[in-house]
């Protein structure tokens, strides 16, 4: 099975899918997480896993959409229905788990939902920051820096153009992901496939361990947004047969 993200909001429900594949002794859910297939984050992880960045210190990310899918959408929301994104393709980059989040939001002088800032903290030490608006008004934009001791990369806004005209020169963005995460989907699925016809699970592949784990810190971010206090990011002991 090719599951979209969340592979659930809530984590219990992901630990009996988990359950499942344990009994069954074999995984069988590869989880929807395109961006692990990014070109732009497969640069950043080898970047950092070949030692050209030092240690990795901080990790900054901002995913910015022009408008709320619907008018009751919440930070609360955000946290659970975009940041999963975030969420996963940090801890595939950094290889590591989370230990705790903050999150606040700033006040809009109108109705629509606020963005949402997180801040996480990771068990190697890192500090992770995201940043979720879904009213940017502007454009479908996502945007990630990884600082290290030597050195930190960034990922390239995608611009085919540049427009020139009127005393102004500008690039244009897209309305939403699927122009720029087409080809990572494209290499997701291409990968998926091999897994239906091999039974072997992709080596970046993100599974049901991932989309628990998502869905933990994503719960732990909804309390954090609520309290407005630091929570703890608590997990289960990795199961084996996700090691």
């Amino acid at each position: 099975m090719l599951c979209e993200k969340p592979l659930s909001q809530s984590s219990a429900e992901c630990l009996t899918v988990m359950q499942a594949e344990q009994a069954a002794g074999a995984r069988f859910v590869m989880l929807g997480f395109m961006r692990r297939y990014d070109e732009a984050y497969v640069q950043m992880k080898s970047a950092l896993d070949q030692g050209r960045l030092g240690r990795a210190l901080m990790m900054h990310n901002f995913h910015r959409n022009v408008a709320t899918p619907a008018s009751d959408f919440t930070g609360a929301m955000a946290i659970t229905n975009s940041a999963p994104h975030e969420f996963d393709v940090v801890r595939h980059v950094l290889g590591t788990e989370y230990t705790s989040i903050s999150a606040t939001q700033p006040k809009r002088s109108d109705a629509l939902v606020a963005p949402v800032c997180m801040t996480l903290e990771t068990v190697d030490g890192h500090v992770v920051t995201i940043e979720i608006n879904n009213n940017d008004a502007y454009g479908y934009d996502v945007r990630a820096e990884l600082v290290g001791e030597a050195a930190s990369i960034a990922l390239n806004p995608v611009a085919y153009t540049r427009l020139d005209a009127a005393l102004v020169t500008g690039t244009a963005y897209d309305a939403d992901w699927r122009s720029r995460y087409r080809e990572a989907c494209v290499r997701q699925n291409r990968a998926f496939l091999r897994f239906v016809q091999t039974g072997e699970f992709p080596a970046i592949a993100s599974s049901a361990w991932d989309g628990y784990a998502s869905s933990v810190v994503a719960e732990a971010g909804v309390r954090a947004l609520t309290s407005g206090a630091k929570t703890p990011v608590t997990m289960i002991a990795k199961p084996e047969l996700y090691a």
